[in-house]
């Protein structure tokens, strides 16, 4: 089969402005000689997403991580903190640098977030709050975290990295839970270069937070709590202003390039589309699909080893779960019995390339080429 990508094909691409917009935005910067600490940028920037994403309460930050891990803080968390295994390393993290527990609770096998059935059963005196992560954009099961969290006077917070702009049933996914982590990361389909952000309910957290990201500073004289530096600065409130000029149409892209994966992979046995939403529900971060290799006949891990070869790069996504990191092998909540669909997820999981630029036409040749190699392997495997 000759159908290989000339250029590698890579999960995603930034979303990135025309030049001479940045270069505006850069002389603003350069003109008002103001590069950081809540800058005219970075104030518009706020005001903007505020309005795009339907919050009250939004504190930008310098990338998602500090904004999880000192949105954490601002909570006065203390002990355990119960969240899923099947997540970017940098959620479990931000609850090391707190000096809080994780408890590792089991995922649901259709959406991949957090078992909501399973959670009360892991609370006990030491827990103070649930940090469940939507997946993939797969908005976990809030209505039910909610009951659970009311029930236990729980905190619930969101790791929100793939969800900008979606919603549930209508409503912004940011309302649901006390605080809600936005990633702006150049990989995501709104972008500050690096950055993050927190949506919250609570209006007393805003000062608080303003604090924690700026040294604790209240004035040039006046330090009133240990914080750290984590503040957003002009020229990433300036990329993010252009970028989100862009977010729209890109969804509309995006949406198209759902579709047709969708459309060619429906006739292949074992594979399992995971990023089902659309329209207003779905952040089009991520293509997803997970490998039975009961049904497809080769394992995920062959499928991404042997799409290298056709210059297109997959990714196991998330790999390895966070609960294998041998710092947290003594905990009881990671023993493998307790986690049994993430240890099986966990080896199905493949993102797709997935961006606008990518095209239809690209698309169906990934689609094509996978086809290819799983007829090849069954003729292979009816002869011997």
């Amino acid at each position: 089969m000759n159908n290989y990508f000339d250029e590698p094909i890579l999960i995603t691409r930034p979303l990135l402005p025309a030049t001479y917009n940045i270069s505006r935005k850069i002389g603003e910067i350069w003109d008002s000689k103001w590069l950081t600490n809540n800058g005219s940028q970075h104030q518009a920037l706020e005001i903007q997403l505020k309005n795009y994403l339907n919050v009250d309460q939004l504190s930008l930050f310098s990338n998602g991580t500090l904004a999880l891990l000192l949105g954490l803080k601002a909570l006065d968390l203390t002990g355990d903190v119960i969240t899923t295994p099947f997540t970017f390393p940098a959620t479990v993290q931000a609850l090391d640098w707190n000096g809080l527990t994780p408890v590792f609770c089991d995922i649901d096998p259709r959406t991949l977030t957090i078992d909501a059935t399973k959670i009360e059963a892991l609370i006990t005196d030491k827990t103070s709050a649930i940090l469940a992560v939507h997946v993939f954009g797969n908005p976990c099961d809030v209505e039910a975290i909610q009951a659970i969290a009311d029930r236990h006077q729980l905190k619930v917070i969101y790791d929100g990295a793939h969800v900008f702009g979606a919603k549930i049933n209508g409503k912004p996914i940011s309302h649901y839970g006390d605080m809600t982590m936005l990633s702006f990361h150049a990989t995501k389909l709104f972008n500050t270069i690096e950055g993050g952000a927190l949506a919250f309910k609570a209006e007393a957290l805003a000062r608080k937070l303003d604090l924690l990201k700026n040294f604790g500073l209240a004035n040039p004289e006046e330090v009133l709590l240990s914080g750290l530096n984590a503040k957003m600065n002009e020229i990433q409130a300036a990329m993010g202003l252009e970028v989100l000029k862009l977010v729209d149409e890109e969804r509309a892209k995006r949406h198209i390039l759902k579709k047709t994966y969708e459309q060619h992979l429906a006739l292949l046995p074992g594979i399992r589309v995971l990023t089902t939403l659309e329209e207003d529900s779905s952040s089009y971060q991520y293509f997803v699909i997970e490998i039975d290799e009961s049904r497809f006949g080769k394992s995920r891990d062959w499928l991404h080893e042997q799409l290298k070869d056709y210059n297109v790069f997959t990714r196991k996504y998330f790999y390895p779960l966070c609960s294998d990191f041998h710092w947290y092998r003594h905990l009881e909540s990671t023993q493998r019995e307790n986690l049994s669909q993430a240890q099986k997820s966990v080896g199905q999981v493949l993102a797709m390339p997935f961006y606008g630029e990518l095209g239809i036409s690209s698309v169906i040749k990934i689609c094509e080429i996978i086809e290819e190699l799983h007829i090849s392997h069954k003729k292979w495997s009816d002869v011997v």
